[in-house]
């Protein structure tokens, strides 16, 4: 679960050439791709009971599953978005944007935002469209919902503001054009009153009431002999402790930074194209061969790290008091020990493989799959 505070309410160049993640990825993925190993025993178990099951429409894009206060809203290829009641799975809306999305949805709890692949925004109250507004660029990203205002990050590292209500366009920043840009969900948060975005290998703090920057902090250098080596686009979504964020920078690095003072805190050198997880006293995270490392969110060192679950196409991990989470390929979530990665849980989904972040409302694991089904389990 991503931890960040929501802002106080308001009232008081040229496009990059998008390439697509799929691309980079499928470079590692030939048919000499190692296969994954058996899995071993569970020595101390714990229980997560099934607690409910939904289904959407399938997905095929980054999703991310906006949480709120009793409510998880989700939303399909099919431009189909779905608020459920976290505890028991019961429908509290749904509704249709009419044209299928580029990414996920966004949502404050009141409304709830989404981007088509026509590139239009459409914001929705209780399952009413309340407007919709034309984008000039494609996006990947889930809209940040927060403050009365529409936050949209675009494919080209521009941003966008918008007035919640009536649709009004409050701000724009652009940046300058980048021979390529990541076609992946990237990272825009809120944190205390400061809008967070990546800026290709860059972590950006604007004021969400004008765009103007506050501070910058390079996440990663990208290294690299051609353009597509140098890609180091953030990826969604970064994840706070306190005063200190951290967020993984594609192919290339894992880091937090202090985003109180605008510093970096630390960065380890580490492949991989997904998102972190953490918690009070631990950071994880996958590589590009799904070896799994976690950290101490204050100094960097290693807490463990573990190969248990080699090559079985990991995706972002989300966390619980107990325990570190990861979706894999085949559909399968793994619960890992906090203290020491040591196998806890493995339950089964569709098959379909599992999708974006495994969400975390109090005791309830909702995860997404690839063929839209809502799996959640009740963690004990």
């Amino acid at each position: 679960m991503t931890l960040f505070m929501n802002f106080g309410s308001r009232r008081a160049a040229v496009p990059a050439t998008l390439l697509v993640a799929a691309m980079v990825a499928g470079c590692a993925s030939g048919p000499d791709k190692p296969k994954p190993g058996p899995l071993e025993p569970i020595v101390k178990p714990i229980s997560a009971p099934a607690a409910w099951q939904q289904k959407i429409g399938d997905i095929q894009f980054g999703m991310a599953v906006a949480v709120n206060e009793g409510t998880f809203t989700v939303a399909s290829t099919d431009g189909t978005v779905l608020a459920l009641q976290s505890e028991t799975g019961r429908e509290l809306w749904r509704a249709t944007v009419g044209g299928r999305l580029s990414a996920g949805v966004g949502s404050d709890g009141r409304y709830a935002a989404v981007v088509t692949r026509t590139n239009e925004v459409v914001v929705l109250e209780a399952g009413r469209t309340v407007w919709r507004k034309k984008l000039g660029v494609r996006v990947n990203t889930e809209p940040l919902v927060a403050g009365e205002r529409i936050f949209v990050l675009g494919s080209d590292r521009s941003v966008r503001a918008f007035d919640a209500v009536d649709g009004r366009v409050l701000w724009e920043v652009k940046r300058s054009g980048d021979p390529l840009t990541l076609a992946q969900r990237g990272v825009i948060a809120a944190y205390k009153d400061t809008l967070l975005v990546g800026q290709g290998a860059r972590l950006a703090a604007l004021n969400p009431n004008d765009g103007s920057v506050r501070w910058e902090v390079a996440v990663a250098a990208p290294r690299g002999t051609n353009e597509i080596e140098r890609l180091a686009d953030l990826v969604g979504p970064a994840v706070r402790i306190g005063d200190v964020v951290c967020a993984r920078s594609f192919q290339a690095a894992v880091s937090c930074i202090n985003a109180e003072r605008g510093t970096l805190a630390w960065s380890k050198n580490l492949g991989g194209t997904d998102g972190l997880a953490a918690a009070a006293q631990l950071v994880a995270a996958a590589d590009a061969s799904d070896r799994i490392s976690a950290w101490k969110p204050s100094s960097g060192e290693v807490a463990w790290s573990s190969e248990k679950l080699l090559y079985r196409q990991l995706g972002s991990p989300a966390m619980t008091a107990d325990s570190v989470i990861f979706g894999d390929a085949a559909g399968t979530l793994h619960f890992l020990s906090k203290s020491d990665g040591a196998s806890q849980l493995r339950v089964s989904t569709d098959g379909s493989g599992i999708v974006g972040v495994p969400a975390v409302l109090g005791k309830t694991v909702l995860v997404v799959t690839r063929a839209g089904g809502l799996f959640a389990f009740r963690t004990e």
